[in-house]
């Protein structure tokens, strides 16, 4: 039985207990304790689910075009710039500075609305040695071409990628590069938007690389397009790349940016009420 009895420094009232009850307390709590730490190695942990094993400062997916307007010089310059890129020092030492010091990647080509081919599936790169394991993944598999250009269906894919990895990314991250308007698979922003929405940045790579003067990249503004209809989402940005020999220092640029989590200063970019919207359905 617990008498109330006088705290002699509070001045308030405490419960008294018995020696016996305080042993059974005693024991109670070594028991749970006892338990605990004889637990299978393995077993869940109730109410505690971080793993520091799939936190990367970045989930990014490399969705690269392949469609019939990308001719086989244009896909080599391409492969070669982004496996230039991901080995290189300064992508290395944008990966080695950041939270976890980690990110995890893929690379996924695609063309038509039913063609997206994963030719690197998701990796952690934390160095030199992981960074040249993903590389020679993409360096080993065959060209493709397909027929038609559908970014729609490619973001779908890449989103899909993003939200069934095992990862978890401080962001994520689509890095879009096309030398095209997407002219297959619903309409494009509907797409976009549906990503943006999920909380998936969407940043852009024109590709506008093209010799002659009246290339029809350059005379539809793809640049713009990729502007008004492709990127979104918080810290997005677009790199137009107008020259094969320009390729591999966007790439890597782009590359650094994303696993740094910064955006190019915007002082060169033309304020969407300066210019003429485009027409994000014209060719849907």
């Amino acid at each position: 039985m617990r008498v109330p009895v006088p705290h002699p420094r509070a001045g308030r009232f405490l419960p008294t207990f018995t020696k016996a009850a305080g042993v059974a307390l005693t024991l109670a709590t070594l028991t749970a304790a006892s338990a605990a730490l004889s637990a299978p190695a393995g077993a869940p942990v109730l109410g505690y689910g971080y793993d520091p094993d799939r936190e990367v400062d970045v989930e990014l997916v490399l969705a690269v075009d392949i469609s019939q307007s990308m001719d086989r010089d244009e896909q080599e310059v391409q492969r070669a710039g982004y496996i230039a890129a991901i080995t290189s020092p300064e992508v290395l030492d944008a990966i080695r500075y950041g939270p976890t010091g980690r990110i995890a990647i893929s690379y996924l080509e695609w063309g038509s609305a039913g063609e997206q081919f994963i030719v690197a599936d998701w990796s952690v790169v934390s160095d030199a040695a992981t960074a040249a394991a993903f590389a020679a993944k993409i360096a080993e598999a065959p060209l493709r071409h397909s027929q038609r250009t559908s970014i729609s269906a490619a973001l779908t894919q890449a989103a899909t990628m993003v939200s069934s990895n095992e990862y978890e990314g401080l962001r994520k991250v689509i890095d879009m590069s096309g030398d095209g308007p997407n002219n297959q698979g619903g309409k494009v922003t509907q797409f976009r938007d549906k990503v943006i929405a999920a909380g998936i940045t969407i940043n852009g790579l024109p590709l506008m690389m093209k010799s002659e003067r009246d290339a029809w990249q350059t005379m539809m503004n793809l640049d713009h397009y990729y502007e008004d209809c492709v990127i979104g989402g918080p810290g997005h940005f677009s790199i137009p790349v107008r020259s094969k020999t320009q390729f591999g220092d966007a790439i890597r640029m782009k590359l650094v940016l994303e696993i740094a989590g910064l955006a190019p200063g915007r002082a060169g970019v033309m304020k969407a009420d300066a210019r003429k919207p485009i027409n994000c359905s014209l060719y849907d």
